[in-house]
């Protein structure tokens, strides 16, 4: 199968991960700042987890995801 790419993503197949415990549907080919993206998080107030080990956010938009990836993925609240 012939791919393209579009932005950081390969167009044509898709991947599934496990995300805070239920299956997400990605591009093959998506980085961690693609899924916080995809999800509308500000990546300044969360913390992920892939495959038991921290993303650090320089790491974010380099890190590819693979097939089969746990990821859990924590938002920080502010507040008293």
């Amino acid at each position: 199968m012939t791919s393209t790419r579009a932005g950081s993503y390969i167009l044509g197949t898709a991947m599934l991960i496990s995300l805070n415990g239920a299956d997400h549907e990605l591009p093959a080919g998506a980085t961690v700042a693609d899924l916080l993206r995809e999800l509308q998080l500000t990546t300044a107030r969360v913390a992920v987890e892939r495959n038991k080990r921290i993303v650090s956010s320089p790491d974010r938009r380099s890190e590819r995801l693979s097939e089969g990836d746990e990821l859990e993925i924590v938002t920080f609240v502010g507040g008293g």
